[in-house]
């Protein structure tokens, strides 16, 4: 049986306004196609790991989904930490930016950038 006919489901997800973002973003920066977003985590913040967003070349450690018409990175090292999690854009009287819903996460500091798992 041949893998490459085998569609992936992604282990994240984006909202339609995640998506008009960062296409937005994509189009404002004249970004070249080889570049895709990335989403993965990382050592530190308050709450021991970090998120991760941002405009890269695929690696050989990543998978390579797309999601809601964005080509979207994700190391394979980092999928357990981020399964399930939902990528928002909000555009508020109180806060910009885009916003992690992680079911993964343990505890999470105020700010909502850094988790625990």
């Amino acid at each position: 049986m041949a893998t490459e006919n085998i569609v992936k489901t992604a282990p994240v997800q984006l909202t339609d306004r995640a998506a008009i973002e960062v296409k937005k973003i994509r189009e404002e920066k004249n970004m070249s196609p080889e570049y895709a977003l990335r989403l993965g985590v990382k050592g530190g913040g308050c709450s021991g790991m970090s998120y991760l967003l941002g405009f890269d070349q695929q690696k050989d450690t990543d998978e390579l989904y797309e999601i809601s018409g964005v080509s979207v990175l994700v190391d394979k090292r980092h999928a357990m930490y981020i399964l399930g999690m939902e990528v928002d854009f909000e555009d508020g009287l109180n806060a910009r930016g885009f916003v992690f819903n992680n079911p993964q996460a343990k505890s999470t500091c105020g700010c909502g950038s850094s988790f625990s798992a």
